[in-house]
């Protein structure tokens, strides 16, 4: 199967012939599975001191007491002495349930499977009801997979590749992404992740010679060269089918990456 090659203005300059990855079958169980392996694997164990709380001479009072039979610190006048020491709900003391580092965090994923994932996440960028079924304006994009001249490498001005995206139909997408900026909700915003962007458009590419400079500004938009290119670019979050543009070298170098 060929697919048209479009210039930086839009029109089309020539074909290239599609690689069978993107005959594959589409499996996003698989393609969630390979993401959360990716992600998991940055995970670091953590876990507490199991002395932590417990390193302390504080002994309990026994009966009689009218008190709960906690143990206590020890001496007088002190401003700790009588507070309750070593039990979870004492101030200073263990934790009832401290995390482990002996937990097991990571999602394991067979090789084979990882790489059926991948080629599979290729295959979902190029069906357009895919990509509409995740969010992305494809009204005005004028072929699935959307392959584009070497040129659109050495864009290094923000100026120029609008003015690509334009002529791409790709510019309302990158509006979209840049209009909706919501405010994460739960607890996750007070610890760095305040607002949840949209994903954009994601730029394969052969070689980098300018182009993520050019698209470094715009929202949403992310650059990766060919040989760099992982399930997480192709499915951010476990959801398949990226709107996504190739570059005809980049299509060419996917032969031997799949």
């Amino acid at each position: 199967m060929k697919v048209p090659v479009f210039s930086l203005g839009g029109g089309q300059v020539g074909e290239l012939e599609l690689p069978e990855v993107f005959q594959e079958e589409y499996r996003p169980d698989l393609i969630r599975r390979a993401v959360l392996s990716s992600q998991t694997a940055r995970l670091q164990p953590k876990g507490a001191d199991p002395m932590a709380g417990k390193r302390t001479s504080a002994e309990t009072w026994g009966k009689g007491y009218g008190v709960a039979r906690v143990r206590r610190v020890k001496g007088r006048g002190s401003p700790a002495s009588g507070s309750g020491a070593f039990a979870p709900h004492t101030v200073g003391g263990r934790r009832a349930h401290p995390p482990l580092p002996q937990k097991v965090l990571r999602e394991r994923i067979n090789r084979k499977e990882k790489r059926l994932a991948f080629r599979s996440a290729l295959a979902a960028t190029a069906r357009k009801e895919l990509v509409r079924s995740r969010g992305h304006l494809t009204d005005k994009v004028p072929f699935f997979p959307l392959v584009v001249e070497d040129g659109l490498e050495e864009l290094s001005e923000t100026k120029r590749v609008k003015e690509v995206f334009q002529k791409l139909g790709l510019w309302e997408e990158v509006e979209r992404v840049s209009e909706r900026v919501k405010i994460r909700a739960g607890r996750g915003k007070m610890r760095g992740r305040r607002y949840r962007e949209p994903v954009g458009p994601l730029l394969v590419v052969s070689e980098d010679r300018g182009i993520k400079k050019g698209a470094g500004n715009l929202p949403g938009v992310k650059v990766v060269e060919v040989r760099n290119l992982g399930v997480e670019d192709l499915a951010p979050g476990g959801m398949p089918a990226r709107l996504t543009v190739w570059t005809s070298s980049a299509l060419q170098q996917l032969e031997g990456r799949a």
